[in-house]
């Protein structure tokens, strides 16, 4: 570890770190936390995003159950299909028309979804 002015060079393996000692009033670092909570994420690691990136989004995923049901239920029915056609050479038109109507139903809900996702600066 190298040691100039303000700035602290750590050698690991390969690459040089660099190291910054930034000072926070106690209200600022509060303000810091409480962002990085809400943002799911280490303290630490909110201020290198917010310094590189120039921000935070927060995606919402709670509504994703519903969709991800949806492709269980019909990468289940393909499954069906599929072993069907093996066994018997033969598909049915109505279950490929089931199958249709629960993409289409999927299609919908990933449209409603998607509509509602908001996204939220910390």
């Amino acid at each position: 570890m190298i040691k100039r002015k303000d700035l602290i060079f750590i050698a690991r393996k390969n690459e040089t770190l660099r190291r910054k000692e930034i000072v926070y009033t106690a209200e600022e670092w509060k303000q810091i936390e409480d962002r990085a909570k809400k943002c799911h994420l280490k303290t630490a690691t909110f201020i290198r995003a917010m310094s590189l990136d120039g921000g935070v989004t927060v995606v919402n995923l709670k509504g994703l159950a519903p969709l991800l049901n949806g492709m269980r239920i019909i990468s289940n029915n393909v499954n069906q299909l599929a072993k069907k056609a093996n066994e018997t050479n033969n598909i049915f038109a109505a279950d490929v028309e089931t199958l249709r109507e629960e993409v289409s139903q999927l299609c919908r809900t990933v449209s409603q979804w998607v509509s509602t996702v908001t996204l939220t600066k910390p």
